[in-house]
């Protein structure tokens, strides 16, 4: 690292020591994403012509993150319209292109993978790192379908983005965080839903107190392998992850 690059790095750790001791741009950030969840504010995004259903933030912490890692295998549950997909694949695809892992690739997972969100990503130009697998992803068949995949990959990491109740994301972690590998991570997202007013969600089964971010803390408690890097949170200061950036430090 050079000189000017070590002065940039303390420049951004002082910014961001600073930036998380101020309560009330931490308490703006929180109501200023619970009035833009009202609005369905991160279905507007989309990754090279793909819906993506994520805040802006979140992305680039992601991108920070494949870069730091340098994953040979992401895994994925949940799919929607698949632009996490391609926005995984595209990203494997730049770091190989940089010099990473070649042969690396995403696999998603999803209980319904509509017939035609499954056609309009086997024929993106991403889709060669892409592998889709149908059904429950805490049925044991499927884990041992990415057991098999996993035992041949050097970097794992997981993002774990389908059904956001207690017993289904604990479910999830106790069968897929085996497989990230130390200094890699282990991505729960939203876990905002614990920290946001109930109504927000009137039509589904989770909220506070049964949701992902409540099932974080039951895995924690008995997997301490498993740390939250609190800094990411605090950097972005609006994610839908709070407290979900796992990073396996053993």
């Amino acid at each position: 690292m050079t000189e000017q690059s070590r002065k940039f790095a303390e420049e951004v750790a002082q910014n961001l020591a600073k930036q998380a001791e101020d309560d009330q741009l931490r308490q703006r950030s929180r109501d200023w994403m619970a009035d833009t969840i009202r609005h369905k504010y991160s279905y507007n995004f989309s990754w090279l012509g793909r819906p993506i259903i994520q805040y802006p933030q979140d992305i680039v912490a992601m991108q920070e993150l494949l870069w730091k890692v340098q994953p040979d295998l992401i895994i994925e549950t949940g799919i929607a319209h698949g632009g996490s997909l391609i926005f995984s694949a595209s990203m494997l695809e730049l770091n190989a292109l940089c010099g990473g892992p070649a042969d690396a690739e995403v696999i998603g997972i999803d209980i319904d993978i509509r017939e035609h969100n499954r056609v309009a990503i086997e024929a993106h130009p991403m889709a060669r790192r892409v592998r889709m697998i149908q059904g429950s992803s805490i049925d044991p068949e499927i884990v041992r379908q990415i057991a098999d995949v996993v035992r041949h990959k050097k970097s794992v990491m997981v993002c774990l983005d389908s059904n956001h109740t207690h017993d289904h994301v604990l479910a999830e972690l106790i069968a897929y965080a085996p497989f990230v590998s130390p200094q890699s991570y282990c991505v729960v997202f939203d876990t905002v839903v614990e920290d946001l007013p109930a109504t927000l969600y009137p039509d589904r089964p989770w909220g506070p107190g049964n949701s992902p971010k409540s099932a974080v803390r039951e895995f924690l408690d008995a997997n301490p392998q498993f740390e939250i890097e609190q800094a990411i949170p605090q950097k972005l200061l609006v994610t839908v992850a709070p407290d979900g950036f796992l990073k396996r430090v053993r």
